[in-house]
């Protein structure tokens, strides 16, 4: 099982417009720092599932046939917005699972093209897409909102974006399982209060301490975490992801990629 992190940014992404901070202007001068709009690319078994659609430049970055699914967590624009250009392609229609929104985003239940929207899954009831089993985790967000428990025969990836905190349910659930790998929304610094709609750090390591996986990779940054990071150290037991990040989770004790990507310019 493979994950690549397509995007590791909010919606703000990073450079933000207009934004002078030290992180937007390096990220304007090394695109590696770029942080595109959060989503991931999961292959298992000769199959690609994207969880989530941030990036506008999916009609170009694959080929008909190469994208077996979509999982998306929830229907705000930023996680759906490829499906826009997409949908309008030509070839085999394209599975498309999600949480149950009946509003969804804009006219793409109306007008799906060669999408093929599934029955929304529900929460806690798992299913098996290529190979994999799937298990819908409500999250604490403004729209509905779905993580995801994926699970091969021997590896388990928790996929838990966009989210502040984590509801008592998912959090018991995931208590109940050894988990390899933990992706984690991040969005902020340590705030004194809790975030509305995104975990800021403090939010970020209580649920690191109390799941215990073996691994956490933090996503959905913004150039603010990304700024703080430049003075203080990340917390022992998690790491940045970034925009490219490659993990084999079917050997989560090779050796890490350098996830931290933001010394001092």
């Amino acid at each position: 099982m493979q994950l690549t992190f397509l995007g590791t940014g909010g919606a703000q992404q990073v450079p933000a417009f207009g934004c002078a901070c030290a992180i937007c202007q390096r990220a304007r001068r090394e695109p590696a720092r770029r942080r595109r709009a959060c989503s991931a690319m999961l292959d298992y078994q000769g199959e690609t599932t994207l969880i989530d659609a941030g990036l506008t430049s999916l009609e170009r970055r694959f080929s008909a046939g190469q994208i077996q699914r979509f999982l998306l967590t929830h229907y705000h624009m930023d996680h759906v917005q490829g499906l826009f250009h997409l949908r309008w392609g030509c070839g085999s229609a394209i599975p498309v699972y999600g949480p149950p929104d009946e509003q969804g985003c804009d006219d793409l239940f109306k007008h799906p093209g060669i999408l093929d929207f599934q029955p929304p899954l529900a929460p806690f009831v798992s299913v098996t897409l290529g190979g994999l089993r799937i298990t819908p985790l409500p999250l604490i967000h403004s729209k509905i909102t779905h993580g995801y428990l994926i699970q091969s025969a021997d590896r388990t990836l928790a996929y838990l974006t966009d989210t502040v905190g984590l509801p008592p349910d998912t959090l018991r659930f995931l208590q109940g399982v050894r988990l390899d790998l933990l992706v984690l929304d991040c969005s902020l610094p340590p705030q004194a209060q809790a975030p509305r709609n995104h975990n800021d750090l403090t939010r970020a390591l209580e649920i690191q301490q109390r799941l215990l996986p073996q691994r956490t990779l933090l996503t959905h940054i913004s150039h603010r975490l990304d700024a703080w990071l430049l003075t203080h150290p990340l917390p022992p037991g998690l790491e940045l992801a970034y925009d490219g990040l490659c993990i084999d989770v079917s050997a989560p004790d090779a050796p890490r990629a350098a996830a931290d990507r933001t010394p001092a310019p």
